[in-house]
This record gives C-alpha cells, sequence and structure tokens, in this order.
C-alpha cells in the first residue's frame, strides 16, 4: 500500500509528542484525529497547536491559506472510535507495555483491516506490542524525536511479525513528511537511545568518580567534542525522570548488561523529585538566586574526558553495527539527524584512528577490568584490517 493526502491520520495521545506528530501530519494535507480521553490536555493541544501553526505563518514559512487549511485539518476527540476510518494511526502514550497492548487490541477492533498501527515508543519492544493483536503484520515501530516538527529523524521499527508491505509504506510516508527515515532492528533502544548512552553514563560515571564537577564535563563536550549540549545540562533539559527510566528500561532489556547499569546519582536525583529544569533543580540549580557555575579544568583535563566519552560512543556505534541493528548510513544518520551529534561516530572513528580507538577502551578495560569497557570485535576486526591494508 501507499499513503496519499487523502489517507487520514490518527494520533492517540495528546501529549507533546502526540502534538507534534498531528502537527505534521495535519501541515502535510491529512485529515488528521488526535484523540485524548482527558478533556484539559486535548484543550490544551488544541490552542498550542492553533498557536503553534499561527507563529509558523506569522514568521512567513507557510501561508495564511496554508495555516488556515492545516488547522482545519485538525479534529479533536475523547473517544477513540474517532480513528475508525484512519489509514494509520500512531500512539504516543505512556511508555508502558500492558497500556500499548491493551490499546491496540481496541483499536483493531475499531479500524480497517489495512489500518497500519504504529507506536512511538522510544525503548519498548514492537514485537511485544505487535503481539496483542489479531493481525501483527500491520503494527510497527514510528520513533518521532522530541520536538517532533523540528527533528528530522525518524527510526523506523519493524517488529518480527511486520509485512514488509507496511515498512515500505511507513518509510514513503515519512519521507513525503520531509523527515528522514532510518530502519532499526527491533532491540532494545532502537539505533539512538542505545547508542548514546555512554553519552550520559560515562559522564556520569567520570563525575561519581571525583575526575571532574558537571560543569568541566559539559564544557568539555560542548568546547572539545563540538556537541551542542553537554550530558548533564542535556539530562536536566530532558528531565531525570524521563531519561533515568530509558536508562533503566534499557538496562533491564538488555538482561542486565553492565555496559548500561543506571547511576545512583541520577537515581538519588528521582528520587528527590530534582527533576532538571521543569522542577528548578537537577544537577544544576535553576533557580533565580543560584549562583552561577564556574569550569576550572585544565584544557588536557577536559580533552581527556571528551575523549574518553566519545571513544566510548564510538564503541556502542561499532556494536550496533556489528549485531546489525541498522545499516552503517543509517547509524550514521540517526546520531547526526536524531540527536544533533557534530559528526557520525564511524566516520569520527576512522577520523581518530580505529587502532588509536582499540588502544583507548584497551587502557580503560585494563584499568577497571568491567565488560562497559569492552572493545566491539568489529571495531577491532577494521581496525586490524585498516592497518593491514595500509
Amino acid at each position: 500500500m501507499s499513503f496519499t493526502a487523502d489517507h487520514i491520520i490518527g494520533v492517540i495521545g495528546a501529549g507533546t509528542m502526540g502534538r507534534g506528530i498531528a502537527q505534521i501530519a495535519a501541515l502535510h494535507g491529512h485529515r488528521t484525529v488526535l484523540v485524548e480521553r482527558d478533556e484539559d490536555t486535548l484543550l490544551a493541544a488544541r490552542e498550542q497547536l492553533d498557536h503553534f501553526i499561527q507563529r509558523l505563518s506569522a514568521k512567513g514559512k507557510i501561508s495564511d491559506q496554508d495555516a488556515v487549511a492545516a488547522f482545519g485539518n485538525l479534529h479533536f476527540s475523547t473517544d477513540l472510535s474517532a480513528v475508525k476510518d484512519a489509514g494509520l494511526i500512531i500512539e504516543a502514550i505512556v511508555e508502558s507495555l500492558e497500556v500499548k497492548q491493551s490499546v491496540f487490541k481496541q483499536l483493531e477492533e475499531i479500524v480497517s483491516k489495512e489500518c497500519i498501527l504504529a507506536s512511538n515508543t522510544s525503548s519498548l519492544s514492537i514485537t511485544s506490542i505487535a503481539r496483542a493483536l489479531e493481525a501483527p503484520d500491520r503494527c510497527i515501530g514510528l520513533h518521532f524525536f522530541n520536538p517532533a516538527p523540528l527533528m528530522k529523524l525518524v527510526e523506523i521499527i519493524p517488529a518480527l511479525q511486520t509485512a514488509e508491505a507496511c515498512t515500505m509504506a511507513c518509510t514513503d510516508l515519512i519521507t513525503a513528511w520531509g523527515k528522514v527515515p532510518v530502519v532499526a532492528k527491533d532491540t532494545p533502544a532502537f539505533i539512538v537511545n542505545r547508542i548514546a548512552r555512554p553519552f550520559y553514563s560515562e559522564a556520569i560515571r567520570i563525575y561519581e568518580e571525583g575526575m571532574a564537577e558537571p560543569i568541566d564535563i559539559d564544557r568539555a563536550m560542548t568546547q572539545k567534542g563540538g556537541f551542542r549540549m553537554g550530558p548533564f545540562a542535556l539530562m536536566d533539559y530532558i528531565g531525570h525522570d524521563v531519561n533515568y527510566k530509558v536508562t533503566e528500561t534499557v538496562f533491564e532489556a538488555f538482561f542486565y548488561d553492565s555496559r548500561f547499569v543506571p547511576s545512583f546519582s541520577q537515581k538519588r536525583l528521582v528520587e528527590a523529585g530534582y527533576l532538571g529544569r521543569k522542577s528548578g533543580k537537577g544537577f544544576y540549580d535553576y533557580r533565580e538566586d543560584a549562583e552561577p557555575l564556574i569550569s576550572t579544568a585544565s584544557d588536557q583535563h577536559l580533552q581527556d574526558i571528551a575523549d574518553r566519552i566519545i571513544v566510548m560512543l564510538i564503541n556502542a556505534a561499532y556494536d550496533a553495527l556489528h549485531y546489525g541493528v541498522a545499516s552503517r548510513d543509517d547509524i550514521e544518520l540517526a546520531m547526526t539527524k536524531g540527536v544533533n551529534y557534530p559528526k557520525g561516530l564511524l566516520a569520527w572513528a576512522a577520523d581518530i584512528g580505529l587502532q588509536e580507538c582499540v588502544d583507548h577502551l584497551d587502557e580503560l578495560y585494563d584499568f577497571y577490568h568491567e565488560d562497559r569497557y569492552r572493545c566491539c570485535a568489529r571495531l577491532r576486526a577494521d581496525a586490524v584490517n585498516s592497518s593491514t591494508s595500509s
């Protein structure tokens, strides 16, 4: 099958992500039905979408006529049956397998046999979600990144049961929406959230060992690594309740692999209610009377910090490539378009030197004797092959 502007798009959940997805669909000419059982949340979504679309018009990014048409494409309901005529439904609700399975079961009784049912989950198994359906071949993962209207990347995750035609139709639609689709194997955390774990976990490890303060580590990653935000500022921005939950879910999904172990530092922040910017305090203090922090780390120390975190990210990217989570090109696209890394990690490894990356990881493993620092076999093999060919 293929999607056209005549196809109705259903979005379940009117939170930040659901609103963003609905906005994208409506701006691309689809009659879009946004369903949310909480009336106050639905009303807030309606007002915010109107505001966002009007702002696009005011900035000249769309015409006044297109703005009127886009908002006219949006329909709001508290009744799940409002999506009965949809050709594609994307759920963006709470990260609970049981809840998602329940909603998908209800949807299957409402929609046509041709309707594709997609989940925006960032970490749950699409195969497990699909298991709840009588026709699991119609189920797929479509993972947008926040804010959905601005972020280009969409991870497309076929379940073990997903029909190839379903994957192709969704890939074509996402491309038509001006997004960058990457196809990921249905493994824990898919591409981005799997590979990005060391950006947070290794930064926290360096902090917990007393090697540097959050402000030093953030400065290292922005000034030396070229990242737009440092890991601690980014965790505070995302919210520790969200970021810690993803880490915890990934750790469990990987059968408690020590490479993905959560940190006590972040767990304590969550327990204290220090969730970051939204609560006024996280790793940093955002209250008005808070004293500004100053990094006093030396230039070399900053470089050492950046090098350590970057090589851990490279190792994670090679691990994903080694296990066929995605193609080389899609891994590079995912990290540059999904989380705005300054360059693709596989290309970055080549720039540094594959053998130098291997040596750095081996040094860390020799010092710590922990599996989190074990060098990926694919990276080691490519380093050997690279030296042999040269």
